[in-house]
């Protein structure tokens, strides 16, 4: 258990550092079979897209936010892969944009 707990840290020191160091953030929003709505920021880091921040939002009254403070809970959980915008269907979005749903 403790082996498990130490990965924990790790992984929200690794996602913290990523939050507090970037200089350049990119944001996408994406629409689900389901009709839920993402909202991610993503940072490069070793040639990848990592996200780092992960809003969705499935009705107007139900919002789901993760990263680095809050990595998972019931509802689902900071996405571990990198994205490529093409590959992944996001579509750029402005930073306000994310900010609007990322705060409200």
């Amino acid at each position: 258990m403790v082996h498990l707990e130490r990965i924990a840290i790790e992984i929200t020191e690794y996602y913290r550092a990523l939050d507090e160091s970037a200089t350049l953030r990119h944001h996408f929003r994406h629409a689900d079979e389901e009709g839920g709505l993402w909202y991610i920021e993503a940072v490069p880091d070793r040639g990848e897209l990592i996200v780092i921040k992960q809003a969705e939002l499935i009705s107007a009254s139900q919002l789901h936010r993760y990263s680095w403070e809050h990595l998972e809970d019931e509802h689902g959980g900071l996405t571990d892969q990198a994205v490529d915008p093409e590959e992944d269907l996001l579509e750029a979005i402005p930073a306000d944009e994310f900010q609007r749903v990322w705060t409200r």
